[in-house]
């Protein structure tokens, strides 16, 4: 479990405060929902436009879970992730080439200047991907929130509570 963090404005928007909003409203969720099986063949409803397909409050109940479980246990690394981008591939690939001299060349040769273009054009390049999917992240984090915070209320109405 994660280390509770004070939610200061600062951090309001960070990405720790995101995901411990997000596993509170499943933990929350999961204790409320006494009887999952009551959940079997409910609609989604209004909730149907963040779900793809045709699925019940059950099949998003188990969702929300196991999005929990990947955060906490992370996921298994598939072959798909070990690769490298294909981005970085060519960057890669095209510093690597650009060099027909030896390892000590100077540094105001066209190959180094040029090499060290492609290292800086690739370290922003990485920022930029990496703020990208932070700011994605953070998005389908708070999403989800609401939809868990969503199937409680909609499972405590449906007890009478």
């Amino acid at each position: 479990m994660m280390q509770s963090i004070s939610q200061t404005p600062a951090k309001k928007n960070s990405l720790f405060n995101a995901m411990n909003r997000f596993l509170g409203a499943v933990n929350n969720m999961d204790r409320t929902v006494m009887v999952p099986s009551l959940l079997r063949d409910v609609p989604l409803g209004d909730d149907a436009e963040l779900c793809e397909g045709d699925t019940d409050m059950f099949s998003y109940y188990q969702l929300l879970k196991s999005i929990r479980r990947d955060i906490e246990w992370g996921l298994k690394v598939s072959p798909v992730v070990k690769e490298t981008p294909p981005r970085l591939t060519r960057l890669n690939s095209n510093a690597s080439t650009g060099s027909t001299g030896s390892s000590s060349s100077f540094a105001s040769s066209p190959d180094s200047v040029s090499s060290e273009d492609d290292d800086y054009e690739e370290h922003e390049d990485l920022q930029k991907q990496f703020q990208y999917h932070l700011a994605g992240l953070q998005g389908v984090l708070g999403k989800l929130t609401t939809q868990a915070n969503s199937l409680t209320s909609r499972y405590n109405q449906s007890i009478g509570l």
